[in-house]
């Protein structure tokens, strides 16, 4: 590690899988600038692990959000920088400041370049409402909802679509695609209700675990959008995915806050 006695240091470090490496490594890395002597240290997270775990469903569960922001904390970082975390809760259970950026207009700008005029946006289930109607209010389309119900991590169930979505093509948009289960039963449900088979998927994060690239690869999708908080790599059974970076919002996140200018413009809507 160079020199980082009396500096401003941004440690950057995605957590997911593996996430427990990946966090071990932040943790120690944190540890080694507060121990080298760094005025300032802030962990730039583009994708928080362990942010889905944000409360407690039942006796006996962690909240592993709050047990790894304390950590973050406590390992040495003066500050949080992550990207459309699941919770914004976060910043409710951290002990130092979190910045929460939103990569949605890296997304938004990607699928204007050929979104055709009567596309509809689509939440695939009431959690991504909010989510939908930011990404409707930058490339001016519609909005339609599809109710889902969860049965396990694996198997998801849709139930109806709200919205006129009848000959139109539509983007269906979520904050990450994990299983790809909510994408297929979102899919499927959109096209019986006679969506047009030009079916485009956005997602802020790609985790694509287990066999989500293999079930997203059996849709009829033009295109599956992510960035890159997460690495991601060629498999047998690719679907048509596309990858946009987020260095330029992180590389200018990090130019105002070191220069103390604030960062509005790139914050997740409140």
């Amino acid at each position: 590690m160079g020199r980082v006695r009396g500096g401003d240091v941004y440690v950057v470090q995605p957590t997911g899988p593996a996430v427990n490496a990946h966090l071990i490594e932040l943790l120690l890395l944190l540890d080694a600038c507060r121990r080298g002597g760094a005025h300032t240290i802030t962990a730039v997270v583009p994708y928080f692990g362990y942010a889905r775990q944000d409360r407690r469903t039942r006796a006996g569960e962690p909240v592993g959000a709050r047990v790894v922001a304390e950590a973050l904390a406590t390992a040495g970082a003066d500050r949080l920088v992550v990207v459309d975390p699941h919770t914004t809760a976060l910043k409710a259970m951290s002990a130092v400041p979190v910045e929460m950026l939103t990569a949605v207009p890296v997304i938004a700008a990607a699928l204007a370049e050929d979104l055709p005029d009567d596309a509809v946006v689509v939440s695939p289930d009431l959690g991504a409402v909010e989510l939908a109607e930011h990404y409707s209010a930058l490339l001016h389309r519609p909005v339609a909802v599809v109710r889902k119900t969860r049965a396990s991590g694996t198997n998801v169930q849709a139930d109806e679509a709200v919205g006129d979505v009848t000959a139109r093509p539509v983007v269906v948009v979520d904050d990450m695609i994990s299983t790809g289960a909510t994408v297929e039963a979102a899919v499927h449900v959109l096209l019986a209700r006679g969506a047009a088979a030009d079916i485009t998927v956005a997602a802020n994060h790609g985790l694509l675990v287990g066999d989500a690239r293999s079930r997203l690869a059996k849709l009829p999708l033009r295109r599956v959008l992510v960035t890159d908080t997460l690495a991601t790599e060629k498999t047998p059974q690719e679907p048509p995915l596309q990858v946009r970076s987020v260095a330029p919002l992180l590389a200018d996140a990090i130019a105002r806050l070191h220069s103390d200018r604030p960062l509005d413009a790139l914050l997740t809507p409140s």
